[in-house]
């Protein structure tokens, strides 16, 4: 029986995301496995003990987690932080160093995934459409009259490095530009102006199989608010719906668009990718190497839509990372 340290917390506002999405797959992962929440924070990593609730800690230099009746070594990681450590491919690293295989995408790809800017230009290099973007950095600094004049208005303005749409505005006018870049520094280290995409937004999860990659189901998403932003996404703000209304000849692009930016990216595991299509054309606005993976996030509906049972989805996962 292997040993699981499920990492989940983190540094970011997203760390209750993180918890709720790791109870989820603690709660449906093959059982022949053990499994062992480790909390990441800025001051301690630990774990409490499912049968005792004893709490121990994890020690960085050995990853073992140390409780007062011995230690327990972690053979195996799944990452399930949203954002900074986890989505940006810090503690893959740390894996990586010490020798412990991980069910997600590998550093170098969760880096790349998680900079929206990054992101942006990669794959517009790799001829995906992407919005126009703008980066600003806390040494460079903007004009926001030329944001304007170079993007239009409406615009976002984005941290580049936050995910469930924390910091993010969506701008329509000059005056709301300051606020809106500060909103987003509080949340990242760099901000990326970009221009709104009027559209449908659309996403579409992929994974690997032994044999091959797998889209699933694509989803619409509609909100009352102004843009899916986190009251839309957590607090019933929004309707998704799987599988998306539109042609399947729109369906079938997106899917494959999913799994042509999974391979440019070099993913693994499972992620999420998002569209906007506009002028009948999908743009990508974001790819998620950790996707929510809570009772209510967009992944476990798209797979209850395919008819794949959530440990069968494990078991898939395992077989085509950890024994191919």
């Amino acid at each position: 029986m292997k040993t699981i340290g499920l990492f989940c917390g983190g540094f970011s506002s997203e760390y209750d995301i993180s918890m709720k999405s790791a109870q989820t797959i603690y709660d449906s992962f093959p059982k022949e496995y053990t499994l062992h929440k480790i909390q990441v924070t800025k001051d301690e990593w630990f774990c409490h003990s499912e049968t005792s609730g004893n709490k121990g800690q994890f020690n960085k230099n050995d990853a073992c987690i140390y409780f007062e009746d011995g230690k327990i070594a972690i053979e195996l990681a799944i990452v399930c932080i949203h954002g900074d450590p986890g989505e940006n491919g810090k503690v893959q690293a740390y894996l990586d160093l010490m020798g412990i295989p991980y069910l997600n995408s590998s550093a170098e790809a969760s880096s790349i995934s998680f900079d929206k800017y990054s992101c942006n230009q990669f794959l517009s290099a790799s001829g995906f459409n992407t919005a126009k973007s703008t980066l600003i950095t806390k040494n460079s600094g903007y004009d926001a009259a030329k944001l304007i004049e170079e993007l239009a208005l409406p615009l976002f303005i984005k941290p580049t490095d936050s995910g469930s749409s924390f910091g993010i505005s969506k701008v329509y006018d000059l005056e709301s530009i300051e606020k809106a870049v500060s909103d987003a520094f509080a949340e990242g280290d760099a901000v990326i102006a970009e221009s709104f995409l009027d559209g449908i937004e659309l996403t579409c999860a992929v994974f690997r199989t032994r044999e091959k990659l797998i889209a699933l189901p694509i989803t619409q998403i509609s909100t009352e608010n102004d843009f899916f932003d986190y009251d839309a996404k957590y607090n019933g703000k929004s309707t998704e719906e799987t599988p998306a209304p539109v042609s399947e000849a729109l369906t079938k692009e997106i899917q494959e668009t999913s799994k042509e930016i999974y391979d440019a990216l070099r993913l693994g595991s499972v992620a999420r990718i998002d569209f906007i299509v506009a002028d009948g054309k999908p743009f990508v606005i974001e790819v998620n190497t950790i996707p929510g993976f809570s009772k209510a996030s967009i992944v476990p509906q798209m797979l209850k839509c395919a008819g794949i049972d959530l440990l069968d989805f494990w078991r898939m996962i395992l077989e085509a990372e950890i024994n191919s």
